[in-house]
């Protein structure tokens, strides 16, 4: 217990000084978080959307597989993605490997089932009276959709926020792909793995604050931006 107190408070004390190295770690890990859910939320939630008005046999077979993508373990991304991008792979000349647009393509496969499946869900909840009274006031379907998804906005912006706390939190795809090299691609999670592997508990500890508050803050804002917008 004594370890683990005197860890958080050596850990406070360091978040406080702006330490360079645990700097450069969270502007790592937001860049690559922030870039792959604005990818995947792009192609998403218009992917969600016409899931959801489609009417086509393998529809629910699709519905399944989408669902059992949102458990697809991070590690069996970071292998799938490996093989594509190592020197020996398709991909290889274009020397992706060990950079953080690796990471990025990582994360992107692991967070569109998220933003999809949420976003299908969402949707998916809104009354289909709101479709039909739009169609009979003339509403083509593009203003059909946007009528739809401004009712589904929560369940979407509860989409992109999970979607992003998925990635921030990940370790597997960014330690396979990234390979955690200080100063470029090393992110909270490795850093972390890392930083225990040595004993060093105190940035670990650090690192771990710093993750916990980003979560946090990231609910705080969607709850507030949640309340503004029904107010």
């Amino acid at each position: 217990m004594k370890l683990l107190l005197d860890s958080c408070l050596s850990a406070i004390d360091l978040i406080l000084s702006f330490n360079a190295e645990i700097l450069a770690i969270v502007g790592v890990s937001i860049k690559v978080s922030l870039t792959s859910t604005i990818i995947a939320s792009l192609a998403g939630v218009p992917l969600g959307f016409t899931i959801a008005f489609s009417k086509w046999r393998w529809k629910r077979t699709t519905i399944t597989i989408l669902n059992t993508l949102l458990a697809l373990p991070t590690v069996v991304i970071g292998l799938f993605v490996y093989a594509f991008i190592s020197r020996s792979g398709i991909l290889g000349p274009l020397n992706l490997l060990y950079t953080q647009k690796a990471i990025v393509i990582g994360q992107v496969i692991l967070i569109i089932p998220v933003v999809t499946a949420f976003t299908l869900s969402s949707i998916g909840s809104i009354d289909a009276r709101y479709r039909r009274t739009a169609a009979a006031l003339g509403a083509n379907f593009l203003q059909t959709a946007q009528v739809i998804l401004q009712e589904a906005r929560f369940g979407i912006m509860a989409a992109v926020i999970a979607a992003f706390g998925r990635v921030i939190s990940e370790i597997g795809i960014s330690m396979m792909l990234g390979g955690n090299i200080k100063g470029f691609t090393r992110t909270m999670t490795t850093a972390m793995a890392l930083e225990y592997d040595k004993g060093a508990f105190i940035l670990a500890t650090a690192l771990g604050m710093i993750l916990m508050g980003i979560s946090f803050g990231m609910n705080f804002l969607f709850n507030f931006l949640q309340g503004k917008m029904r107010s």
